[in-house]
C-alpha cells in the first residue's frame, strides 16, 4: 500500500500568526494629538477650579436637607357647642380678625341674661341695705331724743327728791311725799338706762346693715365677674382668624358639635416663609447669623432666592426628638448629626407666591465672612502696640 507523500514547509512559506494572539497596536499620529490637546484644556480648567475652591469654594456649605417652612396657626374653639355657621373654604385668603365659624350662640346669651339678672339682684340687695340704713338712722336720732328727754326728767326728779328732803325731816312736808318723789326718780333713772340701751342697739342695727350693703356688693361683684365670663363666651361663639394667610386643613362642617380646643383648620402664614435647613455638624463651624444665602427651590426651576442666616439651633435635631439617643449604653457608633438653621427669605413678591410650606430646597451659605473675621481678630490678638 503506497503512502502519500509528506510535503515539508520551506523557508518561502511566510509563517502566519493565529488570529486570537495579535499584537499591540501603537496609537497613531492623530490620537495622540487628540490627547495632548484634551490635557492642555483640561488641565488649565483644573487650575482655576482648584484656585476657586481655596479661594472661596470651600467657604461655601450647602444641603439639599432643607425644606420651606412657616409658623402656622390651628384654630380651635374655647367653648363647646355646635357649628351653626362656616364663613371660609379651604385655601381662602384670611385678614386678621375675619371671622372662620361661628359655635350656636343661644346657649351663651342665656347664660349672660341670667348672669346680668343675678348682678341686678344684688344691686338692689344694696340699695335696699342702705335704704335700712337711712330709716336707721332716723330711729337713731328719734332714740337719741328719747334718751335725752328721759335723762331731764331724771335730773328734775333727782332735783325734786334733794329738795324736800329737808322739808320732810322738818315736817313741812309728810314722808309720803318724799317717798313718792324717789320712787319717781329711781323711775327716771331706769327710762334713762332703757332709752340709752335703744340708742345703743339703733346704733349696732346700723353696722348689721352696712355688713349686708357689703354682703350685697360681694355677690354683685362675683355675679359680674360670672357675667363678664359669660360675655367671652359669647364672644368666643365666633372664631375669628389671628393672623393674615390662607385656610388649610379644614376639617370642621356645618352641624359638627366641636369641643373646646378641637383643631378646626389651620392659617398659613404664606407671605412670611422660612428655610429650616439641617447642615452637617461639619457644615456650621462658620456659621453666623446674617451671612447671605442662596436658596435653590425645586418647584421653581432656574430661580434662585436670597436670604440669610437667621439663627442657628440650640442644639442638634436628635436632642429635640421624642427619644432622644443614650450613647452611653450598648456598642457605639459614630453617626454625624444635624443642626437645624434658620433661615430668612429676602422679599420677592413672584417667588412669595408660589412658596409653601414643605416644600424642597437646597441652600448654600456663604461663610467667607466668617474667615475674614476670624483672620482680623488674631491679626490684632497677636498685634504689638506701638512704643
Amino acid at each position: 500500500m503506497k503512502h502519500a507523500p509528506v510535503i515539508e514547509p520551506t523557508d518561502q512559506v511566510a509563517k502566519q500568526p493565529s488570529p486570537g494572539k495579535a499584537g499591540p497596536r501603537k496609537p497613531g499620529r492623530r490620537a495622540r494629538t487628540v490627547l495632548l490637546a484634551g490635557a492642555a484644556l483640561l488641565t488649565p480648567a483644573a487650575l482655576v477650579w482648584f484656585a476657586h475652591y481655596e479661594i472661596s469654594g470651600k467657604y461655601f456649605q450647602s444641603t439639599d436637607d432643607a425644606y420651606v417652612q412657616a409658623d402656622m396657626v390651628v384654630s380651635s374653639p374655647k367653648i363647646s357647642g355646635y357649628i351653626d355657621q362656616v364663613y371660609v373654604v379651604d385655601n381662602q385668603r384670611v385678614k386678621a380678625g375675619d371671622p372662620l365659624v361661628r359655635v350656636d350662640p343661644r346657649e351663651y346669651k342665656a347664660q349672660v341674661a341670667q348672669y346680668r339678672a343675678q348682678v341686678d339682684m344684688a344691686a338692689a340687695n344694696a340699695d335696699n341695705a342702705r335704704a335700712a340704713i337711712g330709716e336707721q338712722e332716723a330711729a337713731i336720732t328719734m332714740a337719741q331724743a328719747q334718751l335725752d328727754s328721759a335723762e331731764s326728767d331724771a335730773r328734775f326728779a333727782a332735783a325734786q327728791v334733794v329738795r324736800y328732803e329737808p322739808l320732810a325731816k322738818s315736817g313741812a312736808e309728810t314722808s309720803e311725799k318724799l317717798t313718792s318723789l324717789r320712787d319717781q326718780a329711781a323711775k327716771s333713772s331706769s327710762s334713762v338706762v332703757a332709752q340709752r340701751a335703744s340708742v345703743l342697739q339703733a346704733q349696732r342695727k346700723i353696722d348689721s346693715l352696712k355688713a349686708q350693703v357689703r354682703q350685697a356688693e360681694a355677690q354683685g361683684e362675683s355675679a359680674q365677674a360670672q357675667l363678664d365670663a359669660a360675655a367671652v363666651n359669647l364672644a368666643e361663639t365666633t372664631i375669628r382668624a389671628s393672623i393674615d394667610g390662607r385656610v388649610g386643613d379644614k376639617t370642621v362642617q356645618l352641624g359638627q358639635y366641636v369641643q373646646a380646643g378641637t383643631r378646626m383648620m389651620s392659617i398659613v402664614p404664606v407671605a412670611k416663609p422660612y428655610v429650616t435647613a439641617n447642615f452637617k455638624e461639619t457644615q456650621i463651624g462658620l456659621m453666623r447669623p446674617g451671612q447671605p444665602v442662596s436658596i435653590s427651590v425645586d418647584a421653581l426651576a432656574d430661580v434662585t432666592l436670597k436670604g440669610h442666616v437667621e439663627s442657628i439651633a440650640p442644639g442638634t435635631g436628635s436632642q429635640f426628638s421624642v427619644l432622644p439617643p443614650q450613647n452611653a449604653t450598648g456598642n457605639f457608633t459614630k453617626i454625624v448629626q444635624r443642626v437645624p438653621v434658620r433661615i430668612a427669605i429676602d422679599p420677592d413678591a413672584a417667588a412669595l407666591g408660589v412658596l409653601v410650606p414643605g416644600l424642597s430646597v437646597t441652600a448654600e451659605v456663604d461663610t467667607g465672612a466668617a474667615v475674614a473675621a476670624d483672620r482680623v481678630a488674631q491679626a490684632k490678638a497677636i498685634e504689638v502696640p506701638a512704643r
